[in-house]
């Protein structure tokens, strides 16, 4: 019989996992709180007068170490879905036309439920049912948790309490993104720009191989300073990160077309080694870089560990 499994986050790390899982057979439903995939890899458009301006405002590139993930990005290249940027470094890539485009198909190749908020989880005999507004009365037998540490614990905690002191103990740093639309390039001669006062990174993001539109770029804050200033209002946000960006180009920055802001409250993770979690006799574990380490590659690796290491508990109880 067909097994069945429900993966909580449908970004890179649930979603390398449902690639594993469903290339043996295994029926897999993923269930995302957001409304497209992305995850950590999202983009956003923005309409202007001077046309859309598109922003990576989760991860700015992806590096390639792991010999699984090279050919996963290999094949992603030949698709078109991801090109090199040599001006982030040698081993930098993105997806085209934006970050998300690589998550997105991936994504195209499951059943991937967005707008559904999982709050929890409750045991019903060896079957597992998701909680939440709207979710659906289906059981499965194994439930993934491919969620922010922050996030997975209090659902792990109710389950398996060695596995939610794991994800207790793996801490994220917050990040403030913003995202500027301009009606003339700015002048300066670099298009990125790193370590500068309050900014961890800034981007000409339509410089970008395989973008277009207006000039566009993205800003992220320290750590330190994204936790200083948490809980402070996006509006609040904004014109103090177009500050930040003038004094780092040391050049006159004019108002915006456009521009946003978001608040990325688990952006970089610790990494605890451990690949992934899994309970074989619960049926229930947990994926993400939090389990590796801060890398795109970790997030896709995690999935990939998690995904076997059940299939090999499934063979050694058959």
């Amino acid at each position: 019989m067909k097994r069945s499994v429900a993966i909580i986050g449908a970004g890179i790390a649930g979603l390398s996992c449902a690639d594993v899982l469903t290339a043996e057979g295994w029926k897999v439903t993923l269930f995302d709180k957001g409304r497209k995939a992305g995850g950590r890899m999202a983009s956003r458009r923005i309409e202007t007068a001077l046309g859309e301006a598109s922003f990576d405002f989760g991860a700015q590139y992806f590096t390639v170490r792991d010999d699984g993930f090279a050919g996963q990005v290999s094949r992603w290249a030949d698709a078109g879905l991801a090109v090199r940027w040599p001006d982030a470094g040698s081993d930098a890539w993105i997806g085209i036309p934006a970050m998300n485009a690589v998550v997105r198909e991936m994504a195209a190749r499951h059943e991937v439920r967005f707008t559904h908020h999982v709050s929890g989880l409750a045991r019903e005999g060896t079957q597992w049912r998701l909680l939440g507004e709207g979710m659906p009365g289906e059981q499965f037998d194994a439930a993934v948790l491919a969620l922010p540490a922050e996030q997975a614990a209090p659902i792990l905690t109710l389950h398996d309490f060695e596995l939610a002191r794991t994800a207790l103990f793996a801490r994220s740093q917050p990040c403030w993104s913003g995202m500027f639309a301009f009606e003339a390039p700015l002048p300066h001669r670099a298009d990125i720009l790193r370590n500068h006062g309050i900014l961890a990174w800034a981007a000409r993001d339509s410089a970008k191989p395989g973008r277009n539109g207006p000039e566009s770029w993205v800003v992220q804050t320290t750590p330190q300073w994204s936790t200083a200033h948490l809980e402070r209002a996006p509006e609040e946000i904004a014109p103090l990160l177009l500050a930040a960006l003038q004094d780092a180009t040391g050049s006159h920055v004019h108002a915006p077309v456009a521009h946003s802001v978001h608040r990325w409250r688990y952006a970089l993770s610790a990494g605890t080694g451990l690949g992934c979690l899994w309970n074989e006799k619960l049926l229930i574990g947990a994926c993400g870089d939090w389990l590796l380490g801060p890398r795109v590659e970790c997030a896709w690796m995690s999935g990939q560990k998690l995904g076997k290491r059940i299939l090999g508990a499934a063979r050694a109880a058959a």
